[in-house]
């Protein structure tokens, strides 16, 4: 389907919205008009009317918000040619190839993602300022050449005019998502101004002595709700529609893309995006953030830039990403197709010997300074709150963020010790445990139980309760050693963090010592020899 084409159904499909309110105002006006001309002028026929009004209102609303909304700024690091010329030249050199103008824009953001936007006119008709968004997460897991397909791809939109019909698919949707979201809004406030009435009537009746009755709203703002289901079908509609559509796109791109850089490199760089998605998620959440509560960030350039040490230490893993592709839509509205056949369509094409992953430097290397980028895309990205917090190598970052955390994490142990009698210090525990070692089971009467637990006596209470105090005693023993740095968390790119001990062996004893503190005849001996007191 040519541009024209896609435009004149892009411009129908939006008709139908303004068509669609122009034939619900005239069922009201013509249900108005038949109250008024055939019934008796009354109160009936007044609230018909003005409900007629108030349900338009909305529909007027939605049709006469012509401007189509802009997008919101993507915070990133718009870089010129002069900045970064090899990146340029690739681009400019992809563009050439796959037939089309190069953007006019590059900004590096912090997605692993590349996309393309257009400002255009004339319902489309028209190009206007391109701009090419490429994540430096991308850029740290692709090599040059997967990274060249996925830009392939890309400007693939830009040569079919993909990014043209945007604005105004665009508008349609937003039209019809604010017209809906304007009838629920004023079916809710219907339903809380009921509520509110019904509740002081309710406070009244509680007053005089009588019964209240309960609170029903059913039936309220129920004329509101209806309307924004008739919008809600064309919306679903509208959405099918333009959604194939881009399905039909991004196939044609995909063709594009592995025409100019080979079956391989973009099968490859399909499948590594698929890797790299979670691990980037995960990589933020457990690593570049960690320190956060902590009020701890990496070294400048490493809050992002870290991710190159999770993707090195973590190759099983993400193999079996890669070969783990989704065969399902997220929804019947997603404007991609089911990555497994996005891959398979490019698998079946004759192989045109060219190499795939591996056989190109890193995409990285593109940049003049890559470091360099990733510290400029943190002063943008970051919150002036985040960049201010001090900066730590990973090692002390990990150690100093557990440490604060596992601290905190004892202060209810210690308010369940100070409960008891103690001072809420393990030396003070130990002693108690020795007075009476009863002390053990009152402890864990003061952490959270599960039924099952609550209603447990005698021996069966004792073993609910022995997990729980162990691991109390355990974290109340990490706390004392890394506070007198005999033990400390250390970091690890391929697993959880872990304590390191002070000496081999250390572990295996803490693990008896542990147990003999807590047996049924508990013994703080093993304890106290591995972690004397100070």
């Amino acid at each position: 389907m040519g541009a024209y084409l896609r435009a004149l159904r892009a411009l129908v499909l939006l008709a139908g919205f303004y068509l669609l309110g122009l034939v619900l105002i005239a069922a009201l006006a013509g249900a108005d008009w038949l109250v008024i001309t055939k019934t008796d002028a009354g109160p009936l026929t007044a609230k018909i009317v003005i409900v007629s009004v108030v349900l338009s209102i909305p529909i007027l609303r939605g049709m006469t918000m012509l401007r189509t909304p802009k997008p919101e700024p993507t915070p990133g690091i718009r870089v010129t040619e002069a900045q970064e010329p090899r990146l340029w030249a690739a681009v400019r050199e992809l563009a050439d190839q796959v037939g089309t103008r190069a953007p006019d824009e590059i900004v590096l953001v912090d997605e692993v993602n590349a996309a393309v936007r257009e400002e255009a006119r004339l319902l489309g008709l028209l190009g206007g300022k391109r701009t090419l968004f490429l994540g430096l997460p991308l850029m740290t897991g692709l090599d040059e050449t997967q990274l060249r397909a996925v830009l392939g791809h890309e400007l693939g939109h830009y040569s079919n005019s993909d990014t043209r019909m945007m604005p105004l698919i665009v508008r349609g949707r937003t039209q019809l998502v604010r017209t809906i979201a304007h009838f629920h809004e004023r079916a809710d406030n219907k339903v809380a101004k009921e509520t509110a009435k019904q509740e002081k009537a309710a406070e009244k009746r509680l007053a005089k002595g009588k019964k209240a009755k309960a609170v029903d709203t059913t039936g309220t703002g129920v004329t509101y709700r209806a309307m924004a289901k008739i919008y809600t079908a064309y919306g679903n509609f509208y959405l099918r529609a333009t959604r194939s559509t881009s399905r039909r796109q991004e196939f044609a791109a995909d063709l594009a893309a592995a025409r100019i850089c080979g079956r391989d490199a973009y099968a490859s760089a399909l499948r590594e995006l698929n890797a790299l998605s979670p691990a980037h998620e995960f990589y933020m959440g457990s690593y570049a953030t960690l320190g956060v509560g902590a009020g701890l960030l990496p070294r400048p350039g490493q809050f992002f830039g870290g991710f190159a040490e999770l993707l090195a230490a973590r190759t099983a893993e993400l193999d079996d990403l890669r070969s783990d592709l989704p065969t399902e839509q997220a929804s019947p509205y997603d404007s991609h197709p089911p990555l497994a056949e996005r891959v398979a369509r490019i698998e079946a094409l004759p192989d045109d010997g060219r190499p795939g992953a591996g056989s190109a430097r890193p995409s990285l290397e593109l940049l003049s300074d890559p470091a360099a980028a990733f510290t400029a895309l943190e002063r943008e990205v970051l919150t002036p709150e985040a960049l201010a917090m001090p900066r730590m190598d990973w090692e002390d970052l990990v150690h100093s963020s557990m440490s604060q955390y596992v601290a905190q994490g004892t202060e209810d142990i210690r308010t369940a010790l100070t409960a008891e009698g103690t001072d809420g210090t393990l030396p003070s525990l130990l002693d108690a445990i020795d007075a009476d070692p009863a002390v053990l089971w009152r402890i864990a009467d003061h952490f959270p139980k599960s039924e099952q637990a609550a209603a447990a006596t005698g021996r069966a209470a004792r073993e609910f309760a022995r997990p729980a105090v162990r691991r109390a005693l355990n974290q109340l023993v990490t706390v004392e050693l890394t506070a007198r740095g005999t033990a400390r968390w250390q970091l690890s790119w391929s697993d959880s963090a872990s304590v390191r001990y002070p000496a081999d062996g250390f572990a295996d004893q803490l693990t008896l010592a542990l147990d003999a503190a807590v047996a049924d005849r508990p013994d703080t001996a093993p304890l106290r020899k591995l972690v004397p007191a100070s």
